[in-house]
């Protein structure tokens, strides 16, 4: 068995002789398939920037209201400590995370254009209700609406771009779903920005235009191919190594009962702790969706003015993009690891320096001067845009290629539940964790960055250019996984059967 993970080299069976092109038809597939992202960046930057508007919260939250008029121009952590508030907010992940086992039934069975396009038509329907609310009653429904189209999509998406992409660039077009998550959001941002100033329907408008990117997934998803893994977006005859990978694959998936329970099988621990487990976890408790979900109110807390703050949140996004361009460039070079380790510095660093500023300068009932303004604005984009190249988009990457075909569909419906768990608690809680810790709360998102990457650094084996129907083998050379995984039976016949094969064609 040649190469080994440390090296980022391929591991031992048929890569090398793989001869998939990049194609028209492979081209048009991501930009239709990535957009499913865009669902969930849309709906990040829209309600952050709508539970910031003065007419949406005179119509809804009017104690919330009240009480930001009363500190229009003080700083104070609590203007928006409203826990109604905050679950129209969290409403979306709760729901997203009950529909995303039934996006895995649908995933296996009917296939991931089927999730993408059931995706599309409930984000069009909660849409639809959202912008036409009469009550919180409506609100709260078009939201879950809206969980229902995001667990569909995400649970899909990361996977369709993984399993059709040549396994030399799989990390940048799998990451097509971050930059359009990543755009999805600049894009709200700057709605918001001008419907804030169309009085009083504005909101509306910002809500409804969730239907126009769910109408484009839809229609485009009708043309795609469906996967795993289509062949016939290779662009060339010669995928016998490729096809032989995946009939061994399917063989096996389908030799599989219980593939939920399968994950919890000491062959598969690797994945369920790293992949299923453990980044999409602290993929939220990096603290980055609190900074999106609520960046508007963030810097209205801090003092700046409604279209300040709005303004603020599109120089956030626009970082986002950013760091998701050069992630894209970068993670099949650099490798996940380095991503992954390089960012956490970068973070932890922003962090401690957010907190210390708000220790020594903020909550005295006074405007923050413009010098401190501007260092806080600053000290959030750097970590807004570390997050961008970093566990933003290999969150969803790392485990979409971590887990064998057989239990692939089950193993990303757990990574979407945890992660819309995660995303669901942060939003309901931050909003408060503000008021009560005050600077606290980023020394604490600080800690547990320091936490995310020593994680990283001792259980992450590196899996750039690795083709995914090889990478469980990464696992038998890593110093601690491979104590873990040999002592399961079935794992110890998969390689003695890869040796075999190794021997054969020697």
């Amino acid at each position: 068995m040649a190469g080994g993970f440390a090296g980022g080299g391929a591991v031992a069976g048929r890569a090398e002789f793989y001869e998939g092109k990049i194609t028209g038809y492979f081209i048009l597939a991501c930009i239709v398939g990535s957009f499913g992202g865009s669902l969930f960046g849309y709906d990040l930057g829209v309600s952050s920037g709508v539970t910031s508007m003065d007419d949406f919260l005179k119509k809804f939250f009017p104690d919330v209201y009240n009480r930001k008029q009363a500190h229009l121009h003080e700083t104070d952590y609590c203007k928006y400590d409203n826990q109604v508030l905050t679950l129209f907010t969290s409403s979306l992940y709760f729901a997203g995370l009950v529909s995303t086992f039934g996006a895995s039934y649908v995933t296996k069975r009917r296939g991931r254009r089927a999730s993408i396009m059931v995706g599309a038509a409930s984000f069009f329907a909660g849409g639809a209700i959202n912008a036409g609310a009469m009550n919180i009653a409506m609100l709260i429904v078009g939201r879950v609406l809206l969980g229902v189209g995001i667990g569909f999509g995400n649970q899909a998406v990361p996977l369709y771009l993984s399993e059709i992409a040549p396994y030399r660039i799989r990390g940048a077009v799998n990451q097509l779903f971050q930059l359009t998550t990543c755009l999805g959001i600049l894009v709200a941002d700057i709605i918001n920005y001008f419907t804030d100033r169309l009085h009083p329907w504005g909101w509306r408008l910002s809500l409804g235009l969730a239907m126009g990117p769910a109408t484009a997934i839809f229609i485009g998803a009708l043309f795609l191919p469906e996967t795993p893994n289509s062949l016939k977006v290779r662009g060339t005859h010669k995928v016998d190594a490729e096809f032989e990978d995946l009939k061994e694959a399917s063989e096996a998936a389908r030799a599989v009962k219980g593939t939920f329970r399968n994950l919890l099988a000491v062959r598969n621990r690797p994945q369920l702790i790293i992949g299923a487990l453990g980044i999409p976890a602290f993929q939220q408790l990096s603290g980055m969706n609190s900074i999106l979900f609520y960046s508007p109110v963030i810097f209205q807390s801090l003092g700046f003015g409604s279209s300040a703050a709005l303004y603020s949140s599109i120089i956030t996004g626009s970082m986002l993009v950013v760091g998701a361009l050069i992630s894209m460039v970068t993670v099949d070079r650099l490798g996940r690891r380095f991503l992954f380790i390089e960012a956490g510095v970068q973070m932890i660093s922003s962090m401690v320096v957010v907190a210390v500023i708000l220790a020594l300068k903020f909550g005295h009932g006074e405007e923050l001067s413009k010098g401190v303004s501007t260092v806080l604005v600053v000290a959030i984009c750097l970590f807004v845009v570390a997050y961008g190249w970093s566990w933003g988009p290999l969150g969803w990457l790392v485990p979409s290629e971590l887990f064998p075909l057989e239990m692939r569909s089950a193993g990303q419906s757990v990574v979407v539940c945890v992660n819309l768990f995660w995303t669901a608690a942060v939003a309901q809680c931050f909003l408060a964790a503000l008021c009560h810790l005050k600077w606290g709360v980023f020394v604490l998102f600080a800690s547990l960055i320091v936490v995310m990457s020593i994680f990283v650094i001792l259980l992450l084996p590196e899996t750039k250019q690795v083709p995914i129907e090889e990478i469980w083998m990464l696992f038998d050379k890593h110093w601690y996984w491979k104590r873990i995984v040999r002592r399961d039976p079935k794992y110890q016949g998969n390689i003695h059967q890869q040796q075999e094969m190794g021997t054969g064609s020697a």
